[in-house]
């Protein structure tokens, strides 16, 4: 464990940005932190430095992307077309979990984060993310739960007869430093999850807050309310 803990978390919101830029600023913080941490290595203890922690809040143009667990034919139609016809691209990713899609309306949370200032349990880590989502998606009075052997959040979860997914999740650690995160359906289009078999899973639909609710929600008014939710989880400090 650190011996300087450091629950201290910087958010950042990129707004609209391109998955490839937002993947590179993940990239870019995840690496500072691993350095970091190799670095006290070499110190003693009391010279150890804390490790930083950052949650970022994004949406991006349209775009697919394929975690290492995926199978690439859960795209159902090739690149070029993609691009044509749709405007969105495709990314082969470090993360777990299968294929989904990104875009605009959906709030999509990249926690950075060294989990040595906090605990160290990858599944207890996930559970909190999900826990997060549904506690953010009770504040609108719909009821959301987990789903046994499937990641992400779901409602009309606990043997309903349309089960469907809202919160898709994928994540990615190493050293206890974490990247990739979540993507809530908040306003998103979702036409666009007709293009591929969404996280691997034939038989279940997908769904927004907006087509839940039947309006359309403020995406910073959603991202506040799962930066309390994850705050109180994790014990943050913002």
């Amino acid at each position: 464990m650190n011996s300087t803990l450091n629950k201290q978390v910087s958010v950042r919101h990129l707004g609209r940005i391109g998955y490839q830029d937002a993947w590179d600023e993940q990239e870019r913080l995840f690496a500072d932190i691993v350095a970091l941490k190799l670095a006290n290595r070499n110190l003693s203890a009391d010279a150890h430095q804390s490790t930083p922690n950052y949650l970022l809040f994004c949406e991006h143009p349209p775009v697919y992307t394929l975690g290492t667990s995926g199978h690439e034919s859960n795209l159902l139609i090739d690149e070029a077309r993609l691009a044509s016809e749709y405007g969105a691209t495709f990314y082969k990713i470090r993360r777990g979990g299968d294929i989904t899609y990104h875009g605009p309306g959906q709030l999509v949370g990249y926690p950075i984060l060294d989990l040595e200032n906090f605990f160290t349990d990858i599944h207890q880590y996930m559970r909190l993310l999900e826990e997060a989502i549904i506690l953010t998606l009770a504040d609108y009075e719909l009821r959301a739960g987990r789903i046994d052997g499937l990641t992400g959040v779901w409602l009309d979860y606990d043997g309903g007869e349309r089960p469907r997914k809202i919160c898709a999740m994928g994540v990615k650690a190493s050293r206890w430093v974490t990247m990739h995160g979540f993507a809530l359906n908040v306003n998103t289009d979702l036409s666009y999850f007709t293009h591929i078999v969404p996280c691997g899973i034939a038989d279940k639909a997908v769904t927004s807050l907006s087509a839940e609710l039947g309006h359309d929600v403020p995406l910073d008014e959603v991202a506040d309310r799962v930066r309390q939710h994850l705050g109180a989880l994790f014990a943050f400090v913002y």
